[in-house]
């Protein structure tokens, strides 16, 4: 019989939230790449009679393996070249800033400012700014070898071995990870209509995994339409077949209301779908799907029959393709949008100072306290203070019990391994464990990736164990610094940056509704009208993401985040009842009235000004009446459960 914890051992929620590993696949070919791309310069440079330019070139390497995780391989090149070239001006300004005192204080707290202003346009500037700061902070901290301009050379010529190991397939495998990520969805979608008929809680997981994978899908394909939808005709038939789907997901809330399941071949259809896009077949497909007998079940095989047609066609018009998500602007123009929101954002300047003030009071201490290589303290806090990437203060949590296992393997490599080409070997083995582990969680990365940092900086300065427990004290003082500083002391509640994007998904829910059933001018476009919909269903999907970040969190803010969870859950029902009540006035039904129009948006509109200006949920009062046969009746009833959602005690 297992024992229990005592009620006053028990651990808290938000700290098993923040242990508990993820499950994720380990990409072999990831494995791999990293293996041969960081101890591959290191023996180079050990052959050449030059050890401290391979460490240099094995973390440039480094930095290339963290960034390699697109699947797309022009996606790559973008996650991986581009930082790459903003992290060689961040080492070649610490550099030449090294040794200089309170000048190197002021570079990299403006480097910092820099750093943290683009890491809020996206992705790609995210890990770029992570690490122009972080090569910046090691040129600082750590004397390089050689002309100024060599240390930059070799640490983005091993980040480049990455991306040019990444590369070598593409020849044989081009738009395979596209048509890959678009049979993911259809098999998500698959998932998504097993669970119709079922209980509510299932049908939300099912419908979660099936937005992230269209979201997914279509970042991968944008990513290259910009530049050549018009002239990739494998591009252009993805694209068709990736919209095809979009009126199956439509359908599949329809068909969860009815409260029956659907026939199992159903969903077998669609992953017979998802079979012919995963390789590209294009001859006939023939679907044996049950006879509809209602409304949904027209529009569920209504459906499935333009999805098939679509799959199996061959050539499609690239002029005919309904526009879901907006066609993606030119490079140029996105860029420039970019550095106007990050200079006009107070976003983007709060997080920038957050940053810089954490990074000023590192370099400030490590400055007028004798530290030896004082790098690993601002190193910790470029780290741990990246809100994009997760909750701070489990980040600092994280980040600290990574480092004692991290530096647990760092010990016994250090004091058993001799330095030199037994190091080769080590890296060799150590290196594949970055990829393996990163996706389990930031602990996990945190303590594969310690050992290799401290091994490669031993080849640079031959400090040996007698630094290993500096550096543990160096990241504890850099995770108070960036609990304290660039956490505590900013009082941006949870509400303020969740329940303000809640309140606006509330609102663009209404405007929805309006232009599912109010006409006007997007009411009558359906390219329009389905644009609204996938940015929707995009946001929920973020918002949840970043609700689900929250609960990892410490009280208050892990206690808010349970209270508001359900209302969460409520918006994303309620916009699912909506595309169900237009799928059957689609289908036939009658359309509802303007009054009853009229009546759900203003309580929606109501209940996101109550959400926007809420501290704690209350109980809201709601007149919600209407005929009962009514196609919105569905909808009234999940306004009516948003609205009445009350604060627990």
């Amino acid at each position: 019989m297992p024992r229990e914890f005592p009620i006053g051992l028990t651990p808290p929620d938000w700290l098993v939230r923040n242990l508990r590993a993820q499950r994720a696949p380990v990409n072999r070919a990831a494995v791999a790449r990293a293996a041969v791309a960081m101890s591959l310069p290191l023996a180079v440079g050990l052959a050449a009679g030059r050890p401290a330019y391979g460490a240099l070139a094995a973390m440039g390497a480094l930095s290339g393996v963290i960034g390699d995780t697109a699947d797309a391989y022009r996606l790559r090149i973008l996650n991986i070249a581009v930082p790459q070239l903003l992290g060689a001006v961040g080492v070649t300004l610490g550099s030449l800033a090294f040794g200089h005192g309170w000048i190197a204080v002021a570079v990299l707290t403006g480097i910092a400012l820099v750093s943290g202003m683009i890491s809020t346009i996206g992705a790609v500037s995210s890990v770029s700014g992570l690490l122009l700061l972080l090569n910046a902070v090691v040129g600082a901290g750590l004397p390089m070898p050689g002309d100024w301009w060599l240390a930059p050379l070799l640490m983005t010529g091993g980040g480049l071995l990455v991306l040019v190991l990444a590369l070598l397939s593409w020849p044989l495998r081009s738009g395979v990870p596209e048509r890959t990520a678009v049979a993911g969805a259809y098999r998500a979608v698959a998932g998504l209509l097993d669970a119709c008929g079922s209980d509510t809680e299932t049908y939300d997981t099912a419908r979660h995994a099936a937005t992230q994978a269209l979201n997914q899908s279509y970042d991968v394909i944008l990513a290259r339409r910009s530049r050549y939808h018009s002239r990739s005709r494998d591009l252009t038939r993805l694209l068709a077949q990736l919209n095809a789907v979009i009126p199956v997901i439509e359908a599949a809330p329809a068909a969860h209301l009815s409260g029956t399941p659907l026939p199992p071949g159903i969903p077998q259809a669609v992953r017979h779908l998802a079979d012919a896009v995963d390789t590209g077949y294009s001859g006939p497909i023939g679907l044996r799907l049950p006879l509809p007998l209602t409304e949904t079940g027209r529009a569920v095989d209504q459906a499935l029959r333009h999805a098939a047609d679509v799959v199996t066609e061959p050539d499609v018009d690239p002029t005919g393709i309904l526009d879901h998500l907006g066609h993606p602007g030119a490079l140029r123009t996105r860029a420039a949008l970019a550095a106007r929101n990050v200079l006009l954002s107070a976003a983007s300047w709060r997080y920038g100072l957050r940053l810089a003030l954490c990074i000023g009071l590192a370099q400030v201490l490590v400055s007028t306290v004798a530290v030896p290589r004082s790098y690993w303290v601002a190193l910790t806090i470029t780290f741990v203070l990246k809100p994009d990437f997760g909750s701070v203060f489990s980040r600092a949590l994280l980040r600290a019990l990574g480092t004692v296992a991290g530096l647990v393997v760092a010990a016994a490599v250090l004091s058993q391994v001799p330095r030199g080409w037994w190091d080769v070997l080590v890296l060799f083995l150590l290196a594949p464990l970055i990829p393996a582990l990163t996706p389990r969680g930031y602990g996990h990365q945190t303590a594969a990736i310690t050992p290799v940092i401290l091994l490669l900086s031993d080849v640079l300065n031959r400090e040996g164990t007698a630094l290993l427990l500096p550096r543990l004290v160096d990241s504890l003082i850099g995770c108070a610094i960036a609990l304290v500083a660039g956490y505590l002391l900013w009082p941006e509640s949870w509400h303020t940056r969740v329940g303000d994007r809640l309140a606006d998904a509330v609102a663009d829910t209404a405007r929805y509704v309006e232009c599912a059933f109010g006409g006007g001018a997007q009411g009558t476009d359906p390219a329009a009208r389905a644009r609204m919909r996938r940015r929707l269903y995009r946001d929920l999907s973020t918002i949840r993401t970043e609700f689900q970040r929250a609960l990892t969190e410490p009280p208050p803010t892990g206690r808010r985040a349970a209270a508001w969870w359900p209302l969460v859950v409520a918006v994303e029902r309620i916009v699912d009842a909506t595309t169900a009540a237009r799928v059957r006035v689609k289908q036939g039904a009658a359309p509802p009235s303007a009054a009853e129009v009229s009546q759900v948006i203003l309580q929606l509109r109501e209940l996101a000004e109550g959400v926007r200006e809420a501290d704690t949920l209350i109980a809201v009062r709601t007149d919600l009446t209407g005929p009962p046969g009514s196609v919105l009746e569905p909808l009234r009833q999940e306004v009516a459960a948003a609205r009445a959602i009350a604060s627990p005690h």
